[in-house]
């Protein structure tokens, strides 16, 4: 059974790396602290209990991918699909939500850490890696994403995010990771 992603429009490609737009979208985040690995560990639960019915309707959201991860500090914006960041040791991870669904028809948390967000469209450069997520292949990966962005004179206009697209029990060398790091809408 085929697990929807955000939708976006690859603008350019280059080997692993891809420029992107992303159309508007909507998470559910969740703040977490704790080192990378454990942030993600942590965070999982409680978004996969909302999106299985622990709010206010009762009602069941289909999963989605990536799982995303990004620093959370108090000065940074978040503009992420579902992703992972860390600020001052605390990382907003969090679900797309289903492209059916509009702030007004998804069903309210119970768990009031839990927030809906909408993010507006955006340009993000992405570089696509397999294998165990780890934080040196994050941090290796990255670093080739930087310079790839860099040689093309692109420009950052938010932090790193860490797109995971497969559950844990998917065998390595079948697991698709992205970083995301978002660019100029002018960027190309």
């Amino acid at each position: 059974m085929a697990t929807e992603e955000a939708p976006y429009t690859v603008i350019k490609t280059d080997d692993t790396f891809e420029l992107r737009d992303y159309a508007p979208q909507i998470l559910a985040e969740i703040i977490v602290e704790g080192d990378r690995k454990d942030a993600g560990n942590r965070a999982f639960r409680p978004l996969f209990r909302y999106i299985s019915g622990d709010n206010k309707s009762r009602g069941k959201i289909a999963m989605t991918a990536p799982v995303a991860q990004e620093q959370k500090g108090e000065n940074i914006a978040m503009t992420a699909p579902v992703s992972q960041q860390r600020i001052q040791d605390r990382w907003a991870v969090s679900f797309t939500m289903p492209a059916s669904y509009t702030m007004e028809t998804l069903p309210t948390p119970d768990n009031p850490n839990i927030k809906l967000r909408q993010v507006p469209a955006r340009r993000v450069a992405a570089v696509r890696y397999s294998g165990f997520w780890s934080e040196e292949k994050y941090l290796l990966n990255k670093e080739k994403l930087e310079t790839w962005i860099r040689n093309n004179q692109f420009r950052v206009v938010g932090e790193p995010v860490w797109a995971r697209y497969n559950p844990p029990f998917t065998l390595w060398f079948m697991r698709r990771n992205e970083i995301l790091i978002p660019v100029a809408a002018g960027a190309l």
